[in-house]
């Protein structure tokens, strides 16, 4: 999994450095990650790497962590 990716896209729509995404990364801990830019971060997301996320699997985007794992179960599958 392309964590560099991953990182830009979440950079770009919190809008916060790359280097501030880690695994620690979640909404706690950015201020701009709420409801309406979690909606974008998937779509961002979706685009970025020509995946579908089901309206569980949003839900449950809750980390970088998170985010790397199911993208790599997608990507895999």
């Amino acid at each position: 999994m392309n964590d560099k990716r991953i990182k830009s896209v979440m950079a770009a729509v919190f809008e916060v450095p790359p280097s501030e995404i880690d695994e620690s990364t979640t909404p706690a801990r950015l201020e701009k990650w709420d409801s309406l830019n979690h909606i974008k971060l998937v779509m961002a997301l979706e685009d970025e790497f020509g995946v579908k996320f089901k309206e569980g699997e949003i839900v449950e985007l809750q980390s970088f962590k998170l985010i790397r794992l199911m993208l790599g179960e997608k990507l895999a599958g």
